[in-house]
């Protein structure tokens, strides 16, 4: 892996947010822009075993589409399945040049961006 290519941490919003039952059903932007704003320190200090900075790409789907991005974190509305963007973002970072690290616990996911060398790491490792 290049110096200059920091690992590219794409996170399954949907998945993270539904991780934890904290009534975020009544209102998904918002739980989408709390997981946003929770995941900024992650982009300089990085993820437990993995030293930052990363790029952290949330990807949200349906209610939440629309969430802006910050200085930190580039939040992507997927336009249909959040599956399907995250598997294709994946798809393109794959490589050896660039390391990637998919936030989910959705094991049919997990198959999806395996298969392109993505690493996959469970919603704690952002929602302690």
């Amino acid at each position: 892996m290049s110096e200059d290519a920091a690992v590219l941490v794409i996170v399954d919003g949907a998945n993270v947010v539904g991780s934890v039952p904290d009534g975020w059903w009544r209102d998904r932007r918002g739980a989408a822009e709390r997981l946003r704003d929770s995941l900024v320190p992650y982009a300089a200090d990085g993820l437990p075993g993995l030293a930052g900075p990363v790029e952290i790409v949330l990807v949200v789907e349906g209610a939440a589409r629309g969430v802006a991005s910050v200085a930190g974190v580039r939040v992507e509305s997927a336009p249909g399945s959040g599956d399907d963007l995250i598997a294709e973002l994946a798809a393109a970072a794959a490589g050896p040049d660039r390391e990637c690290v998919v936030v989910t616990a959705d094991r049919g996911l997990r198959q999806r961006v395996e298969a392109y060398g993505a690493r996959c790491v469970g919603p704690r490792t952002v929602r302690p």
